[in-house]
Parts: structure tokens; C-alpha cells; sequence
């Protein structure tokens, strides 16, 4: 009868509730221990305290202030996961954190040293070797090459920083404590280099730190502790000889992934990377900036036994070809003319895309002064020029910048002293007469200006059929007719 009574007061929902958290208890872990790394999914956000979803009983709670930003603001909501360490549990709390900080004892040192869980300290000042480390209001020993992941140049920007550390050496019952923070961050750069390698290809556009510069190259920091190499011929579409040219250290650049292959040891990878083709190939618009008969300025790039190189536009070279170089002299060597830096201006010749080459003039800029030669000199014309350069056959004479004329050595007999014009050496002044100037061949011939014989006069005067005679050839004409 009383179990007839039992069954009749019993509640079938009750019993199913129960079932059901019993059902829900068996999926949750229990075994939680202090240390422990764990993930959670924020299920609350309250004014102080954040709760988590960890998969056991009894929920999860951090300190909402860790979980702020610079600025004051929260990192996360509703629904996202983050991992945290826990630093203390009962039947009715697991409380978690970033790491372990304020007031603690020896035994929670400890836990941290043997489960790795990072602490929170303060840097309180340098000393030899490192750094005195506050942990837990009890002092640690921060080695200086276990601050940074990069070499230390100035321990005293650390003083005053509070940092998380791992301890990695627990002593005398906590009275020698060593810290590192330098696993830390390793661990952090690895994580993030893993995460960031796998979504990474080939002509993804990123933005890097130049971290050094060599002569073939400059490296670039992806992410930290992942760099690639921009090789000198993909700094720039302008030509250089040193990467300082282009890029210094620390600067901040866009660039092109060309290339990610297996590194010589286990796990690297090697990244080659490009700076110019983030930008468009200046040639594939030359014909749209430049035209035939432009003159511009340039700046001069490489010296050659040949020609100059100028850079008319960023990645935009041109070649002078030495005999383009200068109308008023003979060029021999063309860096006697011109330095790599110099600006120069230039006229643009011709322009072939397809080829990648540009022609340009240097002495096209300045005028050929052969064009006014007929109004410059007469035949007949006596004046003083500089002997250039002595040949076989004759001498040359340079009568005014970009004006050569040749004096044969024929003519040397109509001298005053022919003896005389053979002690001359280049660089001399020489007296000299103009007999024959055939503009379109660039040709001038010459006579010695101290011709006073009969056959000088008949030099003279065959080339002044229909030219107007100088006042020397008059003289002579003179001075044959008073003989007669």
C-alpha cells in the first residue's frame, strides 16, 4: 500500500529533470587542476567579472579589468572562446586569469614553476646580469638575456614595466626565484607565426619592418620572428647599387610574397619577397609620359666606356651615347663628364617600349654649333685657335668650342717658320686661316695664319671664287702684283 502511495506522489517531470542533469554532469570534466590551461566561451559579461562556459559544473570567472585593452576597452563578447589559466577552484568557484598575480604564497610560486604558468611581476630595477623582478610582493632574478626575445641595448627602458614571466628556477623554498619572459613571447611569436604561415601565398600583399640591410638585400619582419628577403633587384624599379638607397632599417614597406619554399632547418621557411611590383612597371606607361624631341631632366646612374645611363623617371633609364655627349669637344672618357648623382638635362631621341630602351642626347640640349658655322667663320678668316691634337697627316684645331678644323700638313710649307708649327704641342694657341668650310660634312680646312708666299695666296685664292677675300689675301694679292 505504501508503495502503491509512493509511486502516486511521484512527479514524472521531476524524474525527467533529474535525468536530464544527470545526463548533463556526465559530459562535464571535473578533474580540473591548478595550472591548467583551459578554453572557454564567454557565456556573461557583468561590471566586474566575466564568466565562462569550461566545461565542467561550476562556471568559470575572470577579472573583467584583464581582459580590457590599453584604452579601457573589452576585447571580447558574448560568445567568444579565449584560453586562461587556472589559479584557483573549489565546489563553488574556478577562478581563471591571464596569469597569476597579487598577493600570493609560496605554495602558489610553486604551482606556477612546476605547471608553467606565467606570473605577473614588476620590474623594480637593473642589476649585474639583469633585472630584480618583483613577483608576488617576493623578489625574482630576471636574467638581461631572458627580457627580450631581441638583444637588450637599454636595460633602464625596462624599470617600472610590469611584464608576465614564466619561472624557471624555484629554489630554497622560494628565496631564489629565476623568471623568464623571453619564453613568453617565444611562444607567442610562434603561435602567431604558425597561424600566420597558414593562410599566407604566393602574391599576397603584406606589410613588414625592414630588420636589416645587406649588400645583396634587405630583410623584412612579417610578423614577429618570421622574416623574408627582398633581394637588391626587387627594392625598386630604379637601378641602385646598395639597398640604403631605397630602404633604411626599421622603416615600414608593402610587399609581394614571391616565394615560400622549405629553410635548410626543420620547421623554417624561406620567403622571398618583392617591394617594386607592389607598385605598376613604370615602363608599361613610358609611352604615355615621354615622346620623341621631349627634353627633360635626369639624373645620371651608371658611366660607361660607351654612353651614361640617365634615369629619366623612377625605373625609367635612357643610354647617351659618348658621341651624344657634347658638341663643343671630343668625349674620351665619359666619366671625365659626368658623375653618377648628377642631374643632367637631355632630349629624348627615340623610345622603344618593347625593348625596354630609351636613346637620349646630352648635346642636343645645348644647340650644334655647326648649324651658324657659315655665319661664325669666312673663308679667308684669320684668327687664333688651340692645336687639340697633332696626327700624321695634319693638326687639329679647335677654333671655338664644338668647331674643329684640320690643318694639313701640306699647308705647313706657307708658314712664315714652318719650324715653328712643328715645336707646337696640343694645348698650344696657333695662328691659323680659314680656306674651305663645307658645313654639312662638319669640315673646316685650315692654313697656317702667318702665310705670306706666293702659293698661299693661290690657296687662298682658288677658295675666294665666291667668297669674299680676308685682308691677309688681299695683302698677298698686293704684294704679287707690285713684283710684277
Amino acid at each position: 500500500m505504501s508503495d502503491k502511495i509512493e509511486n502516486e506522489n511521484h512527479d514524472p517531470e521531476e524524474e525527467s529533470f533529474a535525468d536530464l542533469f544527470e545526463s548533463y554532469s556526465a559530459g562535464m570534466s571535473d578533474d580540473l587542476q591548478l595550472g591548467d590551461k583551459i578554453s572557454g566561451k564567454i557565456i556573461s559579461i557583468g561590471k566586474d567579472a566575466v564568466f565562462l562556459d569550461v566545461g565542467t559544473k561550476v562556471d568559470g570567472t575572470v577579472e573583467r579589468a584583464e581582459l580590457l585593452d590599453d584604452d579601457g576597452n573589452l576585447l571580447f563578447e558574448e560568445g567568444d572562446e579565449i584560453e586562461l589559466y587556472v589559479v584557483a577552484r573549489d565546489d563553488h568557484e574556478i577562478r581563471l586569469s591571464k596569469a597569476i598575480s597579487g598577493i600570493g604564497g609560496v605554495e602558489m610560486l610553486r604551482e606556477a614553476f612546476h605547471n608553467a604558468i606565467p606570473v605577473e611581476g614588476k620590474v623594480q630595477a637593473t642589476c649585474k646580469g639583469g633585472f630584480n623582478v618583483e613577483v608576488l610582493h617576493r623578489r625574482a632574478f630576471c636574467p638581461i638575456s631572458q627580457m627580450d626575445v631581441e638583444y637588450v641595448e637599454t636595460p633602464e627602458d625596462y624599470v617600472g614595466q610590469g611584464y608576465e614571466f614564466l619561472i624557471t628556477q624555484f629554489e630554497d623554498n622560494g628565496k631564489n626565484i629565476v623568471v623568464s619572459r623571453r619564453k613568453i613571447l617565444a611562444q607567442a611569436m610562434e603561435k602567431e607565426k604558425a597561424s600566420f604561415l597558414s593562410t599566407l601565398k604566393q602574391d599576397d600583399v603584406v606589410e613588414g619592418r625592414v630588420t636589416k640591410l645587406m649588400p645583396y638585400g634587405a630583410f623584412v619582419e612579417l610578423v614577429p620572428g618570421l622574416e623574408g628577403m627582398v633581394h637588391i633587384s626587387e627594392l625598386s624599379w630604379s637601378r641602385m647599387e646598395k639597398p640604403e638607397q631605397v630602404v633604411q632599417a626599421n622603416d615600414r614597406v608593402l610587399v609581394k610574397v614571391l616565394d615560400i619554399t622549405d629553410g635548410d632547418k626543420k620547421n623554417t621557411k624561406k620567403i622571398s619577397l618583392s617591394m617594386k611590383l607592389v607598385e605598376e612597371d613604370p615602363w608599361n606607361q613610358v609611352s604615355e609620359k615621354f615622346n620623341s624631341g621631349d627634353k627633360v631632366n635626369g639624373t645620371v646612374t651608371r658611366c660607361m666606356d660607351f654612353g651614361v645611363f640617365v634615369e629619366i623617371a623612377p625605373g625609367i633609364e635612357g643610354l647617351v651615347h659618348i658621341s651624344e655627349m657634347s658638341y663643343v669637344k671630343r668625349v674620351v672618357k665619359t666619366a671625365d663628364e659626368v658623375t653618377p648623382g648628377e642631374s643632367v638635362s637631355v632630349l629624348i631621341k627615340d623610345i622603344d617600349p618593347r625593348k625596354r630602351r630609351i636613346s637620349l642626347s646630352m648635346r642636343d640640349t645645348q644647340g650644334d654649333p655647326w648649324l651658324d658655322v657659315s655665319d661664325t667663320f669666312k673663308v679667308g678668316q684669320v684668327i687664333t685657335g688651340t692645336l687639340e691634337h697633332k696626327e700624321a697627316f695634319g693638326y687639329f684645331v679647335t677654333l671655338v668650342p664644338g668647331i674643329t678644323g684640320l690643318l694639313p700638313k701640306s699647308k705647313f710649307n706657307l708658314a712664315d717658320k714652318p719650324g715653328h708649327l712643328e715645336q707646337l704641342r696640343p694645348g698650344d694657341s696657333i695662328r691659323v686661316s680659314v680656306t674651305e668650310i663645307h658645313a654639312r660634312d662638319r669640315k673646316i680646312t685650315l692654313a697656317p695664319g702667318d702665310a705670306s708666299d706666293e702659293s698661299g695666296w693661290k690657296d687662298y685664292s682658288q677658295n675666294t671664287k665666291t667668297e669674299p677675300m680676308s685682308d691677309l689675301a688681299l695683302k698677298l694679292k698686293a704684294l704679287m702684283d707690285s713684283k710684277k
